[in-house]
């Protein structure tokens, strides 16, 4: 028997990286997964398109996705983009674009799932919050703010959704090698020496995995953590809490 048998879920943005590492995990474990994305994932999963942005779309996504799973158990709020600069680099449409996609796109999807999830004994959301939220880095300065946004809405989807059965719960990646950053390093002047910095940044002196960051998704979601809401758990090679002697 696999943990998640006869379990259903949704990942939003499961065609790559820290999403399919996700997807892939818990439908190794049993459980029945849909993928939304605006990409095309692996065959083996059900996939639904949509856009963030929009709520009709993300409303018939979410409703196409829990006809073909017969439910729906897990959400993983994954999705989301990124942005560089300190906070005079992006003007304020793009401000309005990250926020509306990381932070409001979230709460399409949630709300669209919330009559599916209401409905199951083992209801759970899992938010891909990050470091960002907790720490300041530099030249992060509005995805930053998206995340905190994030963490923060985690906390009270968590205490709004107590008396509906269904737990709530965010895990904060370090920087991950995803496919994301690899586009950041390829743009970078010296693409080796901003990997090095990066991974220097973190305490254990690498990027996290995606598979490391599907691990912990699996733990949050996994019905064995029935008592745990409300909470983050950080994968992040201790660069939140730690500060190592080097």
């Amino acid at each position: 028997m696999g943990e998640f048998d006869e379990l259903r879920a949704l990942v939003t943005g499961g065609a790559s990286g820290i999403g399919l590492a996700a997807a892939s995990r818990l439908a190794d474990a049993g459980a029945t997964v849909a993928v939304l994305d605006r990409d095309d994932p692996p065959a083996q999963f059900t996939w639904v398109r949509a856009d963030l942005a929009d709520d009709a779309s993300v409303r018939a996504a979410v409703a196409a996705a829990v006809e073909a799973l017969g439910g729906l158990d897990i959400l993983v709020n994954n999705a989301g983009i990124g942005a560089q600069g300190d906070i005079t680099a992006n003007d304020d449409a793009e401000w309005h674009r990250v926020l509306d996609v990381n932070v409001v796109g979230l709460v399409r999807v949630s709300r669209a799932a919330l009559p599916a999830l209401r409905a199951s004994q083992h209801a759970v959301i899992v938010n891909t919050c990050s470091i960002a939220a907790t720490a300041g880095l530099p030249n992060r300065a509005l995805y930053s703010a998206s995340k905190g946004a994030v963490l923060s809405l985690t906390l009270a989807m968590a205490a709004d959704l107590l008396p509906d059965g269904i737990r709530v719960n965010a895990v904060n990646p370090g920087t991950a090698d995803t496919p994301w950053v690899g586009r950041l390093l390829d743009a970078a002047d010296d693409p080796a020496a901003e990997r090095a910095a990066l991974e220097a940044r973190q305490p254990h002196g690498r990027l996290v995995s995606a598979d490391e960051v599907a691990a912990a998704i699996a733990d949050l979601a996994s019905p064995a953590a029935g008592s745990t809401t409300g909470t983050w758990l950080a994968v992040d090679g201790g660069m939140d809490r730690l500060r190592p002697r080097r």
